[in-house]
């Protein structure tokens, strides 16, 4: 099995949700992943429940928006680093990491006081990932050809 080297903050992709680079932390200490949303609405499209999320994907840019509908797959109680605990959405969703396409979860907050947009937590790293802690953008810095 071939590893993907990656560090501990990286550009990533989630395509099917229109956002082409996002930086993401990667937090093996956080079980779920977790991706900033400004908005969250209930909504329906083509008969099918889910929400309209807004999500800010540059961190300090709350100019620029990206809007995007996904359904929801469930609703989960989290505790953050703080001991806080939220009940958030969950959706599921494409990352794209270094040219592999895997299927991930993430539950919907407002990090707009986090420097990371995208948290990246260990179940969205199972399998054939190695983190490097002491490294950062191993996979490419944006304008360069990082496979996402």
């Amino acid at each position: 099995m071939t590893r993907i080297v990656i560090g501990w903050r990286e550009w990533v992709s989630l395509p099917d949700l229109g956002i082409e680079r996002i930086k993401a932390k990667i937090d093996t200490g956080a079980r779920t992943s977790a991706l900033h949303a400004f908005r969250v609405e209930p909504a329906r499209v083509d008969g099918t429940e889910g929400l309209r999320i807004g999500v800010h994907p540059l961190q300090r840019r709350t100019d620029i928006q990206t809007f995007f509908f996904a359904p929801l797959v469930d609703e989960r109680w989290v505790t953050d680093s703080g001991g806080h605990r939220e009940k958030r959405y969950v959706i599921a969703t494409r990352l794209l990491l270094n040219g592999v396409s895997r299927r991930i979860e993430l539950t919907l907050t407002n990090r707009d006081s986090m420097r990371f947009r995208l948290l990246l937590g260990r179940t969205a790293m199972q399998q054939d990932i190695l983190i490097k802690p002491d490294r950062s953008y191993l996979l490419g810095r944006p304008g360069e050809t990082a496979g996402c």
